[in-house]
């Protein structure tokens, strides 16, 4: 008690001068419980959603999006309250020089950040009840979503988002607050005068384990194949449908790694982006330069958010154009027909392959159907049970081909024939086959879409293919068990003489898979508020660092250099933030998309077709000028205000 009547004058004081510090973390964390809370109450909301494995659905790309959120928003906060709290090093170093012990440093700090954090906390949740329906308006309009499909208020997830924003903001204080009061007061006084570290024994500790877990990732998920089949079915990890997933995971946990160890290569970087500066005549490229050398950490800091948005993109966006490629030419080279006819404005006609083969001799077609079933391999008794948890109750994908498999595609087949894929048999990929514990000849039970149970007899193995079912029905084995349903595409050997109104593409010119056009809407879905909030997050940091430099800013005035010639230098700085930025998140880029290419030619396309390296240079660049065109003003500004008063006023 006694510690805190004494400390609280000295918050009081640091409230007061140091408002866009505190504000800034306010304002940080505020949209980060908000961004955290908004999708987690869209995920709450699309709970208990089935869709079948390997099928769009909303729940699993809310799922990526919740996640993406709240990976932005810790590390954005982590941070920000990290460098609000060593903006305050000459304050703490005073404080320990007249006689503040580690503990009572400590405890302002901490003390400082709850109160901050809490009411941030508060603010975050009340204002995700806004945006939470506006999200949704927006997967509306961008497609992820259904027609109709809002927001209702739930508490559980605002609550979760609030306690990771306490718990980060915390955690991000307490680091920097331990750092602060451990030095000894005159070394402590030294030091803030001068910033050329940043790589504390724990962010070396954490930087380890970071890289250790990325290589454990890597290193388990190109080992899963060789690895027994996990039990009761299910080979997520060696599923290509998956890899997505994997490669997202890895991607972030190379951006968090090289983030960690960001102050080792910063000085270097911003003495080879100077290296022209040296021989400049003007004083604001050489202050900035100095400036950016001795204040490595308010460097790393500012850099963060802008490095976020350039690597995200130059990963996220890179990754799902090699996986759009690559199922583009995987399908191409799957295609045995020579032209495919898809519904246009309207669903084909059920006998569409039939209608089509009368019209025109010679013609062959083979119409493929979407379905789902229940069950896949499930014990026939189990088929009684209809409990969620029951087996015989999972659903799964499938599609059922009408006419001869040949005609339509060329699987890359491992066991089996496609020719015998007629009657009461179904084909099945290598990592159904591998999960299930199947043999080629086994019966396999599953139920179909009007409730009938069948055993099916496995005539087929192919590799899995990305976008395709894993799981194929003979037509004449199913018939009259589906329904309604329309062909989603008919394959034919020939240009047929009636289009049936649907639309007709050249299988050796087939364009983008349409399983690419959802994968784009899943990726921007994932990426949009995370990305929005990391371009504000860089105006709050840029704002923080310029707003308490009015100090030094002053002094700079008061030894005669103009008003201009300190923007000026304040823009080199933000210039310089940003191309360090840039070139870190080009790296991780590079690196990332290196393993993600080899990924696809090795292991999915292993051979049926390839695809090249494509960095995805026109959103990086966009990137880039996006943080250059907030930064720039989010620096200037300030100082532009601050320098224009008096300069005896500092």
């Amino acid at each position: 008690m006694t510690d805190l009547l004494t400390l609280l004058p000295v918050a009081t004081a640091a409230l007061r001068r140091r408002k866009a510090a505190f504000a800034g973390s306010y304002l940080a964390l505020t949209l980060g419980v908000t961004l955290i809370a908004t999708t987690g109450v869209l995920l709450s909301n699309t709970a208990g959603d089935d869709s079948p494995l390997g099928a769009p659905s909303l729940h699993k790309v809310l799922t990526f999006s919740a996640g993406m959120a709240a990976f932005v928003a810790v590390f954005v906060v982590a941070s920000t309250f990290a460098f609000a709290v060593a903006q305050r090093r000459q304050e703490t170093a005073l404080l320990r020089a007249v006689g503040a012990t580690p503990r009572q440093v400590r405890l302002l700090v901490l003390g400082e950040a709850a109160v901050v954090a809490l009411a941030a906390a508060v603010s975050g949740c009340l204002l995700s009840l806004p945006a939470a329906p506006a999200l949704a308006a927006w997967l509306v309009d961008l497609g992820a979503a259904p027609a109709g499909f809002t927001a209702r208020p739930a508490v559980a997830p605002m609550l979760l988002a609030a306690a990771v924003g306490l718990l980060v903001a915390l955690a991000g204080a307490f680091a920097a607050a331990v750092r602060a009061g451990g030095v000894r007061p005159v070394a402590a006084l030294g030091e803030a005068a001068v910033d050329r570290g940043g790589m504390t024994p724990v962010r070396w500790v954490c930087a380890g384990l970071q890289a250790l877990g990325l290589v454990g990732t890597v290193g388990y998920y190109l080992l899963a194949p060789s690895l027994p089949p996990a039990p009761g079915g299910g080979d997520q990890v060696g599923d290509p449908q998956f890899a997505t997933q994997w490669v997202m995971a890895a991607d972030l946990m190379a951006i968090v790694t090289l983030s960690l160890v960001a102050p080792l290569l910063v000085p270097h970087l911003v003495r080879l982006f100077t290296v022209p500066l040296r021989w400049t005549v003007g004083a604001p490229a050489l202050l900035a330069r100095q400036n950016a050398l001795t204040a490595v950490r308010r460097t790393v800091s500012t850099a963060t958010p802008a490095f976020l948005v350039v690597a995200l993109l130059g990963t996220a966006l890179g990754s799902t154009a090699a996986f759009a490629d690559a199922m583009t030419a995987q399908t191409r080279a799957a295609t045995a027909a020579r032209y495919v006819l898809r519904p246009g404005a309207a669903p084909l006609p059920a006998d569409a392959a039939n209608r089509l083969a009368a019209a025109q001799p010679g013609l062959r077609a083979t119409a493929t159907v979407s379905t789902v079933i229940t069950g896949l391999g499930a014990d026939a008794a189990a088929f009684a049970d209809r409990s969620e948890d029951s087996e015989a109750t999972v659903p799964s994908a499938a599609t059922v081909v009408d006419g001869p498999l040949p005609d339509a595609l060329a699987l890359p087949a491992v066991q089996g024939s496609a020719t015998d894929l007629h009657g009461a048999t179904l084909a099945a990929s290598t990592d159904q086959v591998r999960g299930h514990g199947w043999h080629l000849g086994d019966q396999v039970n599953l139920r179909l879409a009007d409730d009938t149970v069948v055993s099916l007899k496995l005539v087929l193995v192919f590799r899995t293919q990305l976008s395709l079912d894993e799981v194929l029905l003979a037509g004449d084995g199913v018939a009259g068990h589906l329904g309604a349903a329309h062909p989603g595409a008919v394959y034919l050997s020939g240009r047929p003489a009636d289009l049936l109104r649907g639309l007709l593409t050249d299988a050796r010119q087939p364009g983008p898979d349409p399983g690419a056009h959802y994968a784009w809407i899943a990726t921007s879905t994932i990426l949009g508020p995370a990305l929005l909030y990391a371009l504000i997050a860089i105006v709050n940091t840029m704002v923080m660092s310029a707003a308490d430099r009015r100090r030094d800013f002053t002094t700079l005035r008061l030894a005669g250099g103009l008003r201009r010639q300190v923007v000026a230098m304040v823009a080199v700085e933000a210039v310089l933030v940003v191309a360090t930025a840039a070139v870190l998140a080009l790296a991780v880029t590079v690196v990332t998309q290196l393993g993600t290419i080899a990924l696809l030619n090795h292991r999915i396309l292993a051979g049926q077709t390839s695809v090249a390296l494509r960095l995805p240079w026109g959103p990086l660049a966009a990137g880039v000028a996006a943080c250059l065109v907030l930064a720039v003003p989010a620096g200037v500004v300030p100082a532009w205000l601050a320098v224009g008063r008096r300069a005896d006023r500092g």
